[in-house]
């Protein structure tokens, strides 16, 4: 076969695999925003606003590119679509890149031809591979929704395939553009993300190797090119993208401070300097034929162009864009956007334990300030002492270091060197290392890689490595499997149904260990090379991330890397397995063994694809923003919205600045609200929504500033809360501490808010009916044992000072974090509780003040349950997590209905929960084993509210389904007790919480039919348990 009709058939290969992967990735891309940070990506990107740091302004760019192809409606989806073109296209290069690996080995003629025998191997092995990946769990999930993680995998897959090309190239004219081309990337990769860079070590590997083609290198010069290439990625990490802001940041200090000029005048000046000495450098290089100078000049310019992109983060910044997270509008704080100050440092070679002994520190930073910058003090920070700290730490913390030290205990067995001011002993190395390899290592990186080549047990997350039953990797192969998880068959449907249960049979793993052991054998360099890949996309990320335990969600797409690069040797076992049929067949039947080995080797990703495509199509999943509808339509016109994490803001966010819903509606995040520039924020007008009336100036909330407010309690009696707020802005009224520092101070537990009972009526926070309870003033009464306000409580008091009840304000969760007494004024109104004048006891789930009308008008007219009750959508973990757990709609119909009975609504309160039936009749009732208990007791009290309105019969219904449930999965349950015996003693909690209700709805039979079942189980149980001693 000539080389034309050799590159005729890699050409329509590499197609094939990108039309594959693209069209795969297109039917299956969410409709809309998702869950988590697409909402802000893609909100963030429709109108080139800020995301949170540090930023992804390249990403976002290109995005924006693509919304140019529709209307504000079809954003999410046009974005969603970039990264399943993105996606297509890494499987493309991948293609590419397995290819060259592959000719490596398999050599052309003298002549330049591939024998058809040749080709097929070449171009099998590269299809098998791409289309292994293109199938595999992690990088299907990034494909389909507007996450920075497809745009990643692509510069990833270009930065490698430069490479290649380069490396063919070598020694013909210009063939340092590659070199260039590949800075260029790393410098636009910046702007997309940052673990992109850790490819270098590798690029610098393959240089290295190609100028020493034909002749091996010795260990120890092989450390020392590992050793470059680690000081050129930390030229670029810790120099380059710190220290050229920092360099800006001081120049504009130096043009604003001392010249008088605007802010942000310096910095411009030095990013012209900079790139006024680079264009210079360039000429003077070329004029002087210095070739590695020039290039080397080339490259940094090219990555300075590319980082230069932050720019669009600052000047929209300056624009005062509704999303506008850290506000970098100016040089110094894009430095700390850019470090990712608000989330703390990470020790990695030396540093703390999560129990270290510490001191207290207060640090410095410019702040701008009317016009100037000015050194301000920052937040105390803990400053370890020596003694605490070790090398490589990976059992660490911050200076609150509760919540983790019990997962820790769990590898250190409590044993360890006590120190002074320690919380806790100091682990050994030996301790730090199980962490390491038994958490770190096999939990939050292998474990996603059998996810990827070996099979899944269950979508559902699992933040701890000691649970069987959720989330970890299994094969299919049942002797396997039931030897690290125990036997399972008997898994309730919640578990052996989930469409996350995807098994391989080790297939995929076999192919990559084959392709693996195949190269190594052939080409050694080849194989170092993607092995070092593999690496610092995978291994080096866990040590980079040096991540805690409790991760809210699972960190799969960090180590997409990592599978691309085993998927190279998961194709070049086509090539492994070709070369030893040669060796049985002596050389006949070349092609045709080829073709069949390619045949059956394909039967992998088809295999993958199969068990994949149920639970990674999502496309008719809308519940993300159909969530976000119902949340800002529980405001009233012009309102005020307190949310409180990522989930319940960031899709609000997306339909507010892409889909215009609601756009009359502030929202204020109290996650964000302990920042100043969030709070800064509030005082602006944005899209229809009105500034906030806050008072507190700013150098009273600077970051640092405030942080926490101590309640002195200087009077017993009520204070005004204009007087508490006066006392506290006034700059000659502090406090003294033991410490000889004066600080702000709150001067009263109990704090009058007055009340304009006009208002109130007029903007509709209170309907005219209940005017009769509105009073002058209510109080809010700060609970004893609060010895300090958090900065988030600071602005409510401040907004609550100049508060005129013209505008309503609701709260998710009745305020979450907000413990200032407001949650004795709370009105339930479905989605969210809004602040209203009139006292009542208020829970989660029992309503305290209601108006019926008014939450039966929104529960039947303004709420929408569409995308929820379809029935053709995937139900992953997070919509389970989200709509049984976080916002349980059960809790929601339940309260709706059980407020409806307390004002003798029957009809009412029936027809919410046979809503309720409807809506959910996808959720499972009983979700113990994805730990939403609180799920499962609004079951029991729909059973109960249908026996209280005379429905007796649909309350058996419900009882005896829920029942089946709850002993099935008991009878798994006890069958692991040793492992489970939280979960199975609430499934018995609830077995017996439902038989009471049953009983009092007259169902006796029924309910001791259930506890006698439940009874026996328990005696079996004990009789085995017994004999085992």
């Amino acid at each position: 076969m000539n080389r034309n009709k050799y590159l005729l058939w890699h050409r329509a290969g590499a197609l094939l695999a990108l039309v594959i992967s693209t069209v795969t990735y297109l039917l299956t891309i969410e409709p809309t925003a998702s869950f988590w940070d697409c909402g802000e990506f893609i909100a963030s990107s429709y109108k080139l606003e800020v995301g949170h740091p540090p930023g992804n302004p390249m990403f976002q760019l290109i995005a924006r590119i693509f919304t140019l192809f529709g209307d504000n409606m079809h954003a999410a989806v046009l974005i969603n679509a970039m990264s399943a073109i993105c996606s297509g296209l890494t499987i493309f290069f991948l293609y590419l890149t397995i290819a060259w690996f592959v000719r490596r080995i398999v050599k052309p003629g003298a002549d330049g031809s591939y024998s058809d025998a040749s080709t097929m191997i070449i171009c099998g092995s590269s299809l098998v591979g791409a289309l292994v990946y293109c199938f595999s769990d992690t990088f299907w999930f990034s494909a389909v929704e507007g996450e920075v993680y497809a745009m990643s995998s692509l510069i990833t897959a270009m930065v490698f395939w430069a490479m290649t090309m380069w490396y063919d190239r070598a020694d013909r004219p210009h063939s340092n553009k590659w070199i260039v081309l590949i800075a260029f990337l790393m410098g636009l990769s910046i702007g997309i993300h940052l673990l992109n860079l850790l490819m270098i070590p590798a690029i610098v590997f393959m240089y290295y190797f190609r100028l020493r083609e034909d002749s091996p290198y010795r260990f120890r010069e092989l450390v020392k090119i590992f050793l470059v290439g680690v000081v050129v990625l930390a030229l670029v990490l810790y120099v380059i993208i710190p220290w050229l802001p920092k360099l800006a940041a001081y120049t504009d200090l130096l043009f604003v401070n001392v010249f008088g000029l605007p802010i942000n005048s310096g910095a411009v000046f030095f990013m012209l300097l900079l790139f006024g000495l680079c264009f210079w450098g360039l000429f003077a290089t070329l004029k002087k034929k210095k070739v590695f100078l020039n290039t080397a000049l080339l490259c940094f310019t090219t990555i300075v162009i590319g980082f230069s992109a932050f720019s669009i983060d600052v000047i929209r910044s300056c624009a005062k864009t509704p999303t506008n997270e850290y506000q970098p509008d100016n040089a110094f704080t894009l430095v700390r956007y850019l470090s990712r100050e608000q989330y703390g440092s990470t020790p990695l070679v030396y540093g703390q334990y999560y129990g270290a002994p510490y001191d207290l520190k207060t640090s410095t930073y410019w702040a701008p300030l009317d016009g100037k910058y000015k050194k301000v003090e920052g937040p105390i920070d803990a400053k370890y002492l020596p003694e605490g700290k070790m090398l490589f730490p990976r059992m660490w913390a911050t200076s609150d270091s509760g919540q983790y030290e019990a997962f820790y205990e769990h590898y250190t067995g409590g044993k360890g060197k006590n120190l002074p001011g320690a919380t806790a002993p100091k682990p050994t190395m030996g301790a730090n290392l199980k962490y390491f390899f038994d958490y770190q290592m096999n939990w939050m990186y292998w474990r996603y890689f059998m996810w990827n080549f070996v099979g899944r047990q269950n979508q559902i997350h699992s933040p701890s490595p000691d649970n069987i039953f959720h989330g970890n990797w299994e094969s299919g192969v049942k002797f396997i499997d039931d030897f690290r998880l125990g036997d399972q068959s008997d898994a309730p449907a919640v578990l052996a149904d989930d469409k996350g249960k995807n098994h391989y049979f080790f297939l995929p793993l076999l192919l990559g260990l084959i392709g693996l052991f195949f190269q190594f054998d052939k080409d050694k360099r080849g194989c170092w090379l993607n092995f070092l890949m593999f690496f610092m996309t995978g291994i080096a990320i866990v040590i980079y991330l040096n991540q805690q335990p409790f991760q809210v969600r699972e960190r799969d797409y960090a180590y997409a890397g990592s599978f691309y690069f085993f998927s190279v040797w998961t194709g070049m076992a086509v090539a492994g397995i070709c070369a030893l049929l040669r060796r049985w067949l002596k050389g006949r039947g070349q092609f045709a063994s080829a073709a069949v080995v390619t045949a059956a080797c394909l039967c992998v990703p088809v295999l993958m694809a199969a068990q994949n495509w149920d639970d990674h199509d999502r496309s008719n999943r809308r519940t993300a923003v159909e969530m976000a509808r119902n949340y800002l339509e529980s405001v009233g016109p012009d309102g005020i919205l307190i949310t409180h994490g990522d989930n319940d803001t960031f899709p609000l966010w997306y339909a507010q600045e892409v889909e215009d819903v609601r756009t009359d509606v502030r929202i204020c995040n109290t996650s964000l609200l302990g920042t100043d520039w969030h709070i800064d924020q509030m005082k602006w007008a944005v899209n229809e929504s009105a500034p906030l009336p806050l008072t507190v100036g700013l150098e009273q909330y600077l970051y640092g500033t405030n942080e926490y407010i101590p309640i002195l309690d200087l009077r017993e009696e009520v204070m005004s809360i204009s007087d508490v707020m006066t006392l506290f802005k006034h700059p000659d009224v502090k406090a003294p501490m033991s410490s000889g520092r004066k600080v702000d101070y709150i001067a009263s537990r109990k704090i009058s808010v007055p009340v304009n009972r006009e208002n109130v009526i007029k903007s509709g926070i209170v309907d005219a009916k209940f005017a009769d309870q509105i009073p002058d003033s209510i109080v809010l009464n700060i609970s004893q044992d609060k010895d300090f306000i958090t900065k988030p409580e600071l602005f409510m008091l401040d907004l609550l000072s100049g508060y005129q009840w013209d505008r309503p304000i609701n709260m998710l969760s009745m305020g979450g974090d907000l413990n200032i007494g407001i949650k004795e004024y709370l009105e339930y109104e479905g989605y969210s509780f809004k602040l209203v004048p009139i006292k009542s006891k208020t829970s989660q789930s029992q309503a305290g003040f209601v108006d019926t009308d008014e939450l039966y008008r929104k529960m039947t007219e303004v709420y929408k349950w569409d995308a929820l009750a379809a029935d053709d959508y995937f139900i992953d973990y997070q919509n389970q997590y989200t709509h049984l757990g976080v916002l349980s709609i059960r809790n929601l119909f339940v309260t709706s209905a059980r407020a409806f009975m307390k004002a003798g609504e029957n009809d009412r309160a029936l027809e919410m929960l046979d809503r309720c039936s409807e809506i959910m009749k996808n959720y499972p009732l009983e979700t113990v084993p994805l730990g939403f208990s609180g799920n499962d007791y609004m079951v029991v009290e729909m059973v109960s509210c249908y026996y209280e309105l005379g429905q007796p019969g649909k309350a058996l219904a419900l009882a005896e389904a829920m029942g089946e449930e709850l002993l099935a999965s008991a009878r798994f349950y006890i069958q692991f007790y040793d492992w489970a015996p939280d979960e199975f003693d609430l499934i018995g909690s609830y077995i017996y919480f439902l038989a009471d209700e049953m009983k009092k709805g007259g169902n006796s039979e029924q309910a001791d039919s259930m506890t006698d079942s439940f009874a026996t189980m328990l005696d079996a149980a004990a009789a085995v348990y017994g004999s085992q001693g």
